[in-house]
């Protein structure tokens, strides 16, 4: 319920910094950390998915771009998914660190 919740109100803040992006000088900031928050609390414990999270916040922004030559609303559709590639960084960052962390701890249970 609480992935719900944060992925929800990730959208939301996402639609907000597009649409008004001075109403606000830190959406970046809330989006990493709902992203931070949801990675730590929902940690992905399959390989390929979390690689498929770090591929995703690396190139989302750049593949992105490419809308920007849809008039009228490739600019917005563009600074939507570059604000939403934000918050999949966040949870590529924490689950990166869940797993260090478990593979750190687990190594002397050999």
């Amino acid at each position: 319920m609480s992935q719900k919740v944060l992925w929800w109100a990730s959208i939301a803040i996402a639609v907000i910094a597009t649409l008004a992006p001075d109403l606000f000088a830190y959406y970046a900031l809330v989006l990493l950390a709902i992203g931070l928050v949801d990675g730590f609390m929902n940690p992905t414990e399959d390989f390929a998915t979390r690689v498929g999270f770090y591929v995703l916040a690396a190139l989302l922004p750049a593949i992105a771009d490419n809308l920007d030559v849809i008039p009228t609303v490739g600019a917005s559709l563009n600074g939507f998914l570059d604000n939403l590639a934000v918050v999949i960084a966040g949870t590529a960052i924490a689950n990166f660190c869940v797993a260090v962390f478990k593979g750190l701890t687990a190594a002397g249970d050999n």
